[in-house]
């Protein structure tokens, strides 16, 4: 059905996808582990019309000004490709979660009672750029015997064709329905906010791009959210610490790439280590263009680097996803880890220190979704988490937090198992 009736339209993709659901929350984990191989040997096949495809957007997306760090999320290279294929293969060696029983206990009346964890049904996913995504979250839903219906950004909009008609492919490999995971196929944006207002179709939603695309959703959805807003992670370097673990780890966690939510944008330090340690880093920082927002005691202490200029006040709160960052020195862990509750985003944050009740402090006091002690923050990810892929990150509290994987697309329902009894 082609899209220039877009309320039937999306109506006919609702109704497609509640019943691709009831039969995925049915199939068995071979058939499911089937069409993941299948979806891996198939991007591995078509390097060359996806690269043509994902040429096209760039193309576009480039004459349009789009801003660099979009670019390269863009980008469906070749090493991209083999990620995700892998990443499908990891998912299909996984084991599967759907019908598992947990926490069976019997009762004094006789009954045994557990909970059964079982698909969500149809979620919608709404992204921007990142073309990859498509097969993420299809892996993700195949495995998890959900259906899903995919809105990726207009500037993907070839890419992301090539993509899902690989996996509608491989679902019909294994003989599972095609419907499974749907493209909405146009660029009309009225199209999310009918996506995001069926609750008789969509279970849940799961916005993934800018902070205004998200806000939106967040604000005007009808149907349950996962969400995260955006990436303000701290690296804090703290008073006892190996010099060379956190200079390795800061300069990772903030230039290995620039443009993900993992990216650490804020670096605290405490003072003991200031004077050792921001000359070093601030080296590391000049020499690759990073510019550097500094409080007045960093500053002082970098010097006429090129690069450091004094933050204002919104530096603490700012997600860059550029070659940016903000420097502030503390006086204690204290002042860190108010510092980071109060300006972070509740994402990824990160402590250097070979000090053992500092990081565990840190780990039991800060309130973010993945908290790490001496690594990066750019591990902050399903597939480095060992999840297969990601559906995205969650700084929400309920349901699911941090790396959204496998588990964060099902629920759990109770079961009671008995022999007759009967309440009295």
């Amino acid at each position: 059905m082609t899209p220039t009736d877009l309320p039937a339209y999306m109506a006919h993709v609702g109704l497609a996808a509640r019943a691709a659901s009831t039969r995925m929350a049915a199939a068995s984990t071979a058939a499911k582990d089937a069409a993941l191989r299948a979806l891996a040997a198939r991007l591995r096949a078509a390097g060359a019309e996806l690269a043509a495809a994902n040429a096209r957007d760039i193309d576009a997306a480039r004459a349009a000004g789009l801003a660099p760090a979009m670019l390269d999320r863009l980008r469906l290279t070749p090493q991209a490709i083999a990620t995700v294929a892998e990443g499908c293969e990891q998912i299909a060696a996984m084991p599967d979660p759907i019908g598992e029983i947990d926490g069976l206990r019997r009762r004094p009346s006789g009954i045994a009672v557990g909970r059964m964890r079982v698909p969500l049904g149809v979620f919608g996913m709404i992204y921007e750029s990142r073309p990859n995504v498509t097969i993420e979250a299809s892996s993700l839903a195949i495995k998890s015997g959900n259906a899903a219906i995919l809105r990726g950004g207009s500037e993907a909009l070839h890419s992301n064709m090539a993509l899902a008609a690989l996996v509608r492919a491989a679902l019909a490999d294994a003989g599972l329905p095609e419907d499974a995971v749907q493209l909405v196929a146009t660029t009309d944006r009225d199209a999310v906010g009918l996506l995001i207002t069926m609750p008789q179709f969509v279970d849940v939603v799961i916005p993934r791009g800018g902070k205004g695309l998200i806000e939106r959703i967040a604000a005007e959805a009808r149907v349950p959210v996962i969400k995260h807003l955006d990436g303000n992670c701290h690296v804090y370097v703290d008073a006892e610490v190996d010099l060379e673990l956190a200079l390795r780890v800061t300069d990772n966690a903030k230039t290995q790439k620039y443009s993900p939510c993992n990216a650490a944008e804020s670096l605290l330090v405490h003072a003991a280590q200031a004077g050792a340690f921001l000359p070093r880093i601030g080296d590391i920082f000049a020499a690759k263009g990073v510019e550097m927002r500094c409080c007045a005691r960093a500053a002082a202490l970098l010097g006429p680097r090129p690069g450091v200029v004094r933050a204002v006040d919104a530096d603490w709160d700012a997600e860059y996803l550029a070659a940016v960052i903000s420097i502030k020195v503390v006086d204690d862990l204290d002042e860190a880890i108010a510092h980071i509750n109060r300006h972070g985003s509740h994402h990824t944050d990160a402590i250097l220190t070979t000090n053992h009740p500092a990081a565990m402090r840190f780990l039991r006091e800060v309130d973010s979704a993945s908290v790490m002690v001496n690594a990066s923050t750019r591990f902050a990810d399903g597939f480095e988490y060992g999840l297969g892929a990601e559906i995205g990150i969650s700084t929400d509290k309920f349901h699911a937090r941090g790396p959204v994987g496998l588990e964060g697309l099902t629920s759990l329902k109770w079961v009671v198992l008995g022999q007759g009894e009967v309440r009295s």
